[in-house]
């Protein structure tokens, strides 16, 4: 039972039907989704729409929801990870990376600067895409998404040691690849 669920009472608004509630949900939960969603899908609308999606299972199911069983993050993490697989197996034939990933330099840095920093994110988001599905799942929620072990291993269903072999195999491809790369620079 979990009983320290920070967003118990949010949720319980959301479930009463409460307009404001779900706009509170949305600020604070959206930009986790996003990211969540941009890396593992790659493309910003795509993102976008699982987390639409995801925020309309919420409203739908804030009703029901049974305090204590889990926490009420894990469980839309675990929406957002299974929406986005559904996008993915929808175009496996298809590039999972474009131009839309990229978002204009910040122009404090220097151009050569903010030029080696977005080729930096495309090969390191070329060499995630190109992870098995697991490993880059589990990169993502440990890394990006800022979760602990423990948490990611119970979203993805797994135990604490077979998270710590995904995370272990994806770093050592990662890098592999990241190095064969940077041979290939002038």
């Amino acid at each position: 039972m979990i009983d320290d669920d920070p967003d118990a009472e949010l949720l319980a608004r959301v479930g009463r039907g409460e307009p404001q509630a779900l706009r509170e949900m949305v600020a604070r939960k959206l930009p986790r989704l996003l990211s969540l969603g941009q890396r593992l899908l790659g493309q910003r609308g795509e993102a976008e729409e699982m987390a639409q999606e995801a925020f309309v299972r919420v409203w739908k199911q804030a009703a029901r929801w049974e305090p204590g069983r889990a926490r009420f993050e894990t469980w839309l993490h675990r929406v957002a990870l299974n929406l986005c697989y559904d996008r993915l197996r929808g175009r496996r034939d298809e590039e999972p990376y474009d131009d839309e990933r990229h978002e204009s330099a910040d122009p404090a840095p220097a151009p050569d600067q903010a030029l080696q920093a977005v080729q930096r994110s495309e090969r390191v988001a070329a060499a995630l895409a190109a992870l098995p599905a697991r490993q880059r799942e589990a990169l993502v929620l440990q890394y990006y998404q800022g979760l602990s072990n423990g948490e990611a291993a119970t979203l993805m269903d797994i135990s604490v040691d077979a998270l710590e072999s995904l995370l272990a195999r994806a770093r050592r491809t990662l890098r592999a690849r990241l190095l064969a790369d940077g041979k290939d620079e002038p």
